[in-house]
């Protein structure tokens, strides 16, 4: 019975699978955004958002916790330089999952993992549609469709007075 087993093996031994996850770990942190299946993106994402929150707090401990998972110095000194500093207020949720379709050979289920933080077309869409919202009641419409009637009536009024002068 596997009572109370939660996390994927992914068909590896243990030794096999945390050398893979501290390898694709790493990937993530150099390169905020790696390619890779489902099923490993969703094991990655149980296995670095610990890390992400433990990189928040820069004392030693926490770099010699964070590098005995990790054991790649580089990626250490960046999750501590660099995205610690980015990601100090949110409150969890560091990564995301896109789905990108099937792969053509086994017809696997390919996704992209990446830091929230990093990606750049999301910020854009975001300030953007932060910038096209305004608040209005109804009052303020309709003085506001008036005031745009207004000055086009008196342009046509003008533009029909002038119009007789001319022949």
């Amino acid at each position: 019975m596997r009572h109370n087993k939660k996390f994927n093996h992914l068909g590896r031994t243990a030794s096999h699978r945390n050398a893979m996850l501290a390898n694709m770990a790493c990937s993530l942190i150099k390169h905020k955004r790696i390619t890779t299946t489902l099923a490993k993106a969703k094991a990655l994402k149980k296995y670095v958002e610990p890390l992400l929150t433990k990189a928040k707090n820069d004392t030693t401990n926490s770099r010699r916790v964070v590098f005995s998972n990790l054991q790649d110095k580089y990626a250490v000194t960046e999750l501590f330089k660099e995205i610690s500093v980015k990601i100090a207020d949110r409150p969890g949720g560091y990564t995301r999952i896109i789905k990108t379709g099937h792969r053509l050979g086994d017809n696997a289920e390919m996704c992209f993992i990446e830091l929230v933080d990093y990606d750049e077309n999301m910020a854009k869409e975001k300030t953007a549609k932060k910038a096209t919202r305004t608040r209005r009641s109804k009052k303020n419409t309709a003085a506001a469709a008036a005031e745009t009637v207004a000055p086009v009536a008196e342009e046509t009024a003008q533009a029909t007075e002038e119009a007789p002068k001319a022949e």
